[in-house]
């Protein structure tokens, strides 16, 4: 059990690309941790337990990484030199932060205007540059191998995701409430 550590895709048998089989990923961290279970070491000496324990967090983590596909981009950019976020990283283009600013003020106005079409649309809009975003990182990534286009994508899809959460956050249950 104490081979050296390996990348978060060779622990689970994957080739190291963005597209990859979510139910072959499951299979593989099943089949990890049903060897590195630290429950499999009970009877086992301290330094086994340990390195079990060790073993067993790992695994959660690059199937944490692995099964989210911005995680994944991410990772798969940082694995070839380019940071996504911290000094290094880039800035985000002048047009996405405009497309920014234009839907942080278009939900600032749904709750404002309690208007549930409105949120439904806005909805839409991010789900739809979502997918287009992951097409893109799927080509940067396995097609043209752009790791730092992919890291701005990343950099942009963490915007895209959180604020789809904020879109569910605010959900029509917040709307139906009276104005004041």
């Amino acid at each position: 059990m104490s081979a050296p550590i390996p990348d978060h895709f060779s622990l689970f048998g994957l080739e190291p690309r963005f597209a990859l089989d979510a139910e072959r990923l499951a299979r593989a961290y099943r089949t990890v941790q049903a060897h590195v279970h630290p429950d499999r070491f009970v009877a086992a000496g301290a330094s086994e337990r340990r390195a079990a324990l060790q073993w067993a967090t790992l695994a959660n983590e690059a199937y944490r990484v692995l099964n989210s596909p911005v995680r994944r981009a991410a990772y798969l950019c940082e694995r070839h030199g380019v940071p996504v976020s911290g000094e290094s990283a880039r800035a985000l283009s002048p047009d996405f932060l405009g497309l920014q600013l234009e839907w942080r003020q278009e939900l600032e106005q749904v709750r404002n205007e309690a208007d549930s079409q409105r949120l439904s649309a806005l909805r839409s809009k991010a789900a739809a540059c979502h997918l287009q975003g992951l097409r893109d990182l799927e080509t940067q990534l396995d097609v043209d191998r752009d790791f730092a286009g992919a890291a701005d994508g990343v950099r942009r899809m963490m915007f895209i995701e959180k604020f789809i959460q904020e879109l569910e956050a605010t959900g029509d249950a917040t709307l139906a409430a009276p104005a004041a």
